[in-house]
């Protein structure tokens, strides 16, 4: 059974982006990319179940500007074993639409035929949270979405997911979409000799040419702005001054039983 995993550069998340000058967008110059975090937990779900046994091959696939083969090498050193990079587009300040990544990861996957799709809940540079369900509605394949823990057998995946009211445990067939949330896994770190190994593992680049799948943008962005700054807290000496305080306000003071 192969799996396949797509994996999208973002700003790391320990980095604070800065927006242009103009609001035109994100600025990232100088800045450091990196795996998104929830296609990281994708891959590390992946690889578990290759080493469990009964998974044949892990297939990382992104989707964006050459500088993606960075991204990718990493997750090769994590443990996959190869990539595809479709480079779509020049300019890293282009972001390439949930529907143009669903198009043309359903044409992958017509190709190579994974059983399962395992990819992220949702990145998060612009926290779309749609490709996955899009590439299921194309494929008409079965999806199972924001999945805690992933048991996969030859025919079905058992996964349990996070709701409003605590979790669900959800039976898919196979072939499948899952996306992954944060409690999945911790993912592993690359280690030196896996880095090493990584740069024989193969790694091919095509283009959504390549798949007669059209990238252009049909959203566009207006403005960017800073989130307002936290204004300071007041205190209050009681509980009546706290309710005529939220009153004053025009807020609601919930009880709690």
């Amino acid at each position: 059974m192969k799996i396949l995993v797509p994996i999208k550069r973002v700003i790391d998340f320990n980095v604070k982006p800065r927006v242009k000058p103009d609001g035109s967008g994100v600025d990232l110059s100088n800045v450091k990319m990196s795996m998104n975090p929830f296609d990281e937990i994708a891959l590390e779900e992946a690889i578990r179940l290759k080493e469990k046994g009964g998974v044949s091959e892990v297939i990382a696939i992104s989707i964006g500007v050459k500088q993606a083969v960075d991204t990718l090498r990493t997750a090769l050193a994590m443990g996959a074993d190869r990539a595809i990079l479709i480079v779509a587009a020049d300019d890293v300040h282009q972001d390439i639409e949930p529907l143009a990544v669903a198009k043309i990861l359903a044409k992958v996957i017509e190709e190579e035929a994974p059983k399962l799709v395992i990819t992220g809940k949702q990145a998060i540079d612009n926290d779309m949270n749609a490709t996955g369900q899009m590439l299921a509605g194309l494929l008409g394949w079965p999806q199972a979405t924001f999945a805690s823990r992933i048991d996969v057998t030859d025919k079905v995946a058992m996964v349990t997911r996070e709701v409003d009211g605590g979790s669900q445990t959800i039976q898919v067939d196979l072939p499948a979409i899952v996306t992954a949330d944060l409690r999945l896994n911790e993912p592993r770190y690359a280690s030196l000799p896996n880095i090493m190994k990584a740069k024989k593992k193969p790694l091919v680049e095509k283009t959504p040419h390549d798949y007669g799948v059209s990238v252009t943008q049909r959203l566009r962005v207006v403005s960017v702005h800073e989130p307002d700054k936290r204004k300071a807290g007041i205190r209050v000496r009681s509980v009546d001054e706290l309710i005529a305080k939220l009153r004053e306000d025009g807020l609601t003071l919930w009880p709690f039983f």
